[in-house]
């Protein structure tokens, strides 16, 4: 009696075609990284290297209160809490003067305290925290940033997490890799919640 064997090659297939599926992963996850990587430097340094530096006279401070449900019942309704002052925002070299200038504050204030304050378009404006806290914003998104790129190019490398592991040196950089990203993004935060 003849035995007859089975081709190999609908196996071979399917697994070539799940590990395209992991590179495309790694693809997206790129780019993703990327996207954080420039979020970052806009959200951080560019925005506070292209405002203007000012002073904010309040006039008053108010809080606002929205609630927001997690579920159908209403005894799970979540309150969140945002406080706003209101003044006179008066650039640093005089140029620009706003008396109807409203800003989200980590404070309330009374009425005629100054805070520093930037002015980052017409009509917005940031409470001024300084240079650092600017720098740990776009480092916290750049950490953010270098996690998605470590694990999108591992698996853009190697297929993973549908083919098989090529290299366990690449396996560890990414893990090193993502561990400096965690950290860097926990102490980026901390210096952000700080400051």
């Amino acid at each position: 009696m003849t035995q007859v064997q089975g081709n190999a090659a609908p196996n071979a297939a399917a697994a070539g075609d799940r590990a395209s599926r992991g590179r495309l992963i790694g693809a997206g996850l790129i780019l993703v990284g990327l996207v954080l990587l420039a979020l970052g430097a806009y959200l951080g340094p560019y925005t506070y290297a292209t405002s203007t530096p000012g002073r904010l006279t309040v006039q008053t401070c108010t809080v606002e209160y929205k609630y927001r449900s997690s579920s159908s019942s209403s005894s799970s309704r979540k309150k969140t809490r945002t406080r706003w002052c209101y003044g006179t925002f008066t650039s640093d070299d005089g140029t620009v003067k706003d008396l109807n200038a409203e800003l989200r504050s980590d404070a309330l204030y009374t009425r005629g305290h100054v805070m520093k304050a930037r002015q980052t378009s017409d009509t917005s404006y940031l409470q001024d925290h300084g240079w650092a806290r600017a720098i740990a914003v776009g480092c916290a998104w750049g950490f953010g940033a270098l996690i998605a790129l470590a694990v999108g190019l591992f698996c853009a490398i190697t297929g993973f997490p549908y083919g098989q592991g090529e290299s366990r040196r690449l396996f560890r950089a990414t893990l090193v890799t993502v561990g400096v990203g965690v950290l860097g993004l926990v102490v980026s935060l901390l210096v952000v919640f700080f400051t």
